[in-house]
């Protein structure tokens, strides 16, 4: 069953990231803004509203939506599509369809998403590997929704 963007989706989404309506920063010097929203329209100083930011959370999702439904072959509940699509949105496309974790999943073992996912929880910052909390703690979020109901 291919999911699609409901209000649940975006309730999580906007937990584990956050929500921010001035340019900013990320921790790899990217600029940022609304729900995780980058790309050429983000400038330094760059404001938006409420609303704005939630269309640009619209298109952006729509893209990590299109790539689970596409290369998830296994039924899932709503809320391991759900925390795919998480995953999906922070880590992007390229590292989603090309992990460990969707290959043992589409081979049908599921029990090994959740110790799949707690591997994503590093960035490289001035060249050094290291574990971020914040993607500690959304992958710990994105385990708990995948072992709900």
């Amino acid at each position: 069953m291919a999911y699609q963007i409901t209000p649940r989706l975006t309730d999580f989404i906007v937990g584990v990231e956050g929500e921010r309506l001035v340019a900013y920063l990320d921790t790899n010097g990217t600029l940022t803004i609304g729900v995780g929203h980058t790309g050429p329209d983000v400038t330094k100083g760059l404001r938006i509203t409420p609303e704005r930011s939630r269309q640009l959370l619209q298109a952006d999702l729509s893209t990590a939506v299109t790539c689970v439904n596409r290369y998830v072959r296994v039924p899932l509940t709503e809320a391991q599509w759900i925390a795919l699509v998480s995953f999906t949105f922070n880590e992007g496309i390229r590292r989603f369809q090309t992990s460990t974790l969707l290959r043992l999943l589409n081979a049908g073992d599921y029990a090994a998403v959740p110790a799949q996912l707690v591997r994503w929880n590093k960035e490289t910052v001035k060249g050094v590997l290291r574990i971020n909390d914040g993607l500690t703690n959304r992958r710990a979020a994105e385990i708990k929704l995948w072992n709900s109901k």
